[in-house]
């Protein structure tokens, strides 16, 4: 029997290289807006970061979420996600 493939994703704090229910993604829908999606299936472009906060603290220093979505992204937003962040640990 051969053995299922698991998908890895690259967080965007740390740029390890994680199976993907250990990362959270940070997704933009079409209307620009930008969350987090806790179920991995919302529509829209999606980048994954680990869920703690030195993760998310060095994708926002180094301006890697606003890269990836190639967009500017509002302070409000950012402290949004943190908070988020903050709840789960």
């Amino acid at each position: 029997m051969k053995n299922k493939k698991i998908p890895l994703r690259k967080c965007l704090g740390c740029d390890q290289r994680f199976p993907k229910k250990e990362l959270i993604r940070v997704v933009k829908n079409k209307e620009g807006e930008i969350s987090l999606d806790r179920t991995g299936k919302a529509n829209g472009r999606g980048a994954y970061i680990c869920n703690n906060l030195k993760c998310f603290e060095m994708a926002y220093k180094n301006k890697k979420i606003e890269k990836t979505f190639k967009s500017q992204i509002p302070k409000d937003i950012y402290e949004k996600i943190k908070k988020e962040l903050n709840e789960d640990e």
